[in-house]
């Protein structure tokens, strides 16, 4: 028998599920638990009423939105307990009480009706409203929000009063992230049972304000009735992959990295990239570019080595290629000739290989197929790779993800709010790091370099990726302390060099 308590906290487990999946679960875990699923949902909206408490301890009045669903149910909960509590209750119930599921049903049957106040819309709401609660819909929100609902939920977003809600905000995916023609801004929302993976992506962010869990007391047996191969890591989970290093430890053993691109006019995005390699701690680290380029890439960081090439120098190519152990294509690169001839002679080798930039958008105009690489796309190089549209990617992430890495047999970073990593096998994380602060140039360079950087290292390339994007979101968050607005890429090395020394 499962002992169940209440809990909830904003430190996350690291298994992520589907809502079909948790939905599956729910009534086999209360079996083997030994409850009911309405003790479940007293539970639940216990849970969410103490989290209410505790953030915001002055309220004295709630606004409950409970919608049709066992969600609403969970909102009634709360009504009742703050009853009990002393507070006062306005009630909005959207959706029609005789079909209510059955555990809802009871919820309602129990609720004290007569000390609250029932309204039939948001204009007949009190004025002295604290805080709101969102039941209205669940997790098991598929199409797109019906009128009436988005009408109310619009409506919301104009007030502003803070806004718990319950399991999922109103009308985001809890599997893609993505608001459902509308969704409801939240200042905290509390997921139950397992964690949603929409929650940790896409446009979640907006809308879940602080993101709660509560178990249930179920999450241990979760995975033994609905196994997932989608999981969330961190720094603090990863960073074991960095040793301390050996005493006696020499450049040699730590691997040497070649950086392809920078066309004429792009020398940053391959200069970023090169000493991001550095500062996780490659060996050697030489930049193959234009020639035109090289004053600006030495100059302000003398202990790169780099070469200039023109396209009647493949065999100096050859001899980087062969010299080297893991090779970056793609900062700077371009799409000109020149761009198309160095791009042919570094995929055709069989060393490990991290391809970002127009390097990707090159891979999207041919047939290659090769194993032994890394693609890093954002979600307009994704499209390429996919032959879609950017909202297609964005529509579903994990999906996009995962078919990039079985087409083109490469571990795949899929970059932006709540970066996914895909195995080709299908194994996916998600690493929820950063800030907005890193919507600026020259980002996805620093973390294309990183990447090689760790590779070098021997780090496993599933592995060495998440943990590669993992410092990368936190070396950006340490430099937020600063502010987001105006933050460079240059300004996560000194971060990344803290961080990829955990021993310190």
């Amino acid at each position: 028998m499962i002992r169940i308590t209440p809990d909830y906290s904003a430190t996350l487990p690291y298994s992520l599920w589907t809502a079909d999946q948790v939905k599956r679960a729910e009534p086999k875990l209360a079996a083997q638990a030994q409850v009911s699923l309405y003790q479940l949902m007293l539970l639940a909206g216990t849970n969410g009423f103490s989290l209410l408490r505790q953030r915001w301890p002055q309220a004295q009045h709630l606004l409950i939105i409970c919608g049709g669903g066992n969600n609403g149910g969970d909102a009634l909960v709360i009504a009742k307990l703050a009853i009990e509590a002393g507070m006062q209750v306005s009630l909005l119930v959207h959706g029609d009480v005789s079909k209510f599921p059955k555990e809802a049903a009871q919820a309602w049957q129990e609720l004290p009706r007569q000390q609250l106040t029932q309204i039939e819309s948001l204009s007949e709401a009190p004025k002295d409203i604290d805080v709101i609660v969102d039941g209205l819909l669940g997790a098991g929100l598929k199409g797109h929000v019906r009128d009436d609902a988005a009408q109310l939920i619009n409506e919301l977003n104009l007030w502003e009063l803070p806004i718990l809600a319950l399991d999922i905000p109103s009308g985001l995916s809890a599997d893609t992230g993505q608001p459902l023609g509308c969704a409801l801004t939240c200042d905290a929302t509390i997921t139950f049972i397992g964690v949603k993976q929409g929650l940790l992506t896409a446009q979640a962010a907006n809308y879940c304000g602080q993101l709660y869990y509560s178990s249930l007391g179920l999450d241990s047996v979760l995975g033994e009735f609905e196994p997932t191969d989608c999981k969330r890591s961190d720094y603090s989970k990863l960073h074991v992959l960095l040793p301390k290093r050996s005493r006696t430890a020499h450049k040699g053993m730590f691997g040497r990295v070649a950086l392809f691109g920078g066309d004429l006019g792009t020398p940053g995005a391959i200069r970023m990239a090169a000493e991001a390699s550095q500062r996780v701690g490659a060996g050697l680290v030489t930049v193959i570019s234009q020639a035109e380029n090289l004053s600006i890439i030495l100059n302000s960081r003398p202990e790169l080595m780099a070469r200039g090439v023109s396209i009647d120098d493949e065999a100096i190519v050859q001899q980087f290629l062969k010299a080297t152990s893991v090779h970056v294509l793609g900062p700077g690169l371009g799409q000109s000739d020149w761009s198309k001839w160095l791009f042919s002679q570094v995929v055709a080798s069989d060393k490990l290989l991290v391809l970002d930039a127009d390097g990707l958008n090159l891979l999207a105009k041919s047939s290659l197929e090769r194993q032994n690489w890394v693609l890093t796309p954002h979600p307009g190089e994704a499209s390429r790779l996919l032959d879609c549209s950017v909202a297609d990617i964005e529509n579903d992430r994990f999906g996009a993800v995962r078919e990039i890495a079985s087409k083109y047999q490469a571990v795949t970073l899929l970059k932006g709010a709540g970066s996914l990593v895909a195995s080709p096998s299908g194994e996916v994380r998600v690493l929820n790091v950063g800030n907005p602060g890193m919507a600026s140039g020259g980002m996805g360079d620093v973390l294309s370099g990183m990447i090689a950087g760790l590779l070098a290292q021997h780090l496993p390339m599933f592995e060495a990726v998440c943990l590669a994007v993992c410092i990368h979101g936190s070396a950006a968050d340490r430099a937020a302390k600063d502010g987001e607005r105006g933050m460079l890429a240059s300004d996560l090395f000194a971060h990344i060099r803290v961080l990829v020394n955990p021993e310190n």
